[in-house]
């Protein structure tokens, strides 16, 4: 979009109301219109943000153990400063979702066919797994995965291994 139909849509969102309030933890890290582009007066986190926020500190202040962290996303590199801090704390780590793909094909050299693969993020994976060895964090990957021949309703599915691999032209899920 433009940067004159950002605005347009930035200010339409703005007449909906006099205050307003963030409530999902999820997105606000996101630098979208809907997060950051409303321009009213009172702005605010809501009692789930808080909660999720209280929770946080908690964990990562005093976490109890043994200490599970289960970690998605796609990207490593976005995940980098977030990991290297839970290593301090953790007993052990589930690396999931889309970040899996780049540790796995990194690692271990697994057939990823079309699954997100995050290049900046590869490079720093031995170093995340170095530390965690000498931190005496476990770390967990896959070892199976649910795969489509493209992200829509309608895909075929399929099933994958490390051994078998990702078929090319087909993604894990």
């Amino acid at each position: 979009a433009t940067e004159a139909d950002v605005q347009k849509f930035r200010a339409s969102l703005s007449k909906l109301g006099d205050v307003y309030v963030n409530d999902a933890f999820g997105t606000a890290h996101r630098a979208h219109s809907s997060v950051v582009g409303i321009d009213l007066p009172i702005r605010a986190a809501g009692l789930l943000m808080k909660k999720e926020l209280q929770f946080f500190a908690q964990v990562l202040e005093e976490p109890k153990k043994p200490f599970l962290a289960i970690l998605g996303g796609a990207k490593v590199s976005d995940k980098i400063q977030l990991i290297e801090n839970l290593m301090d704390k953790v007993d052990a780590m589930i690396i999931g979702g889309g970040m899996a793909f780049t540790f796995k094909k990194t690692l271990e050299n697994v057939k990823i066919g079309n699954s997100l693969f995050d290049k900046d993020g590869a490079e720093i994976v031995g170093k995340l797994v170095e530390t965690a060895k000498a931190k005496n964090v476990k770390l967990y990957l896959p070892v199976d995965y649910i795969t489509a021949d493209s992200f829509s309703a309608t895909a075929k599915t399929g099933y994958a291994t490390d051994e078998t691999g990702i078929p090319d032209g087909w993604l894990g899920l």
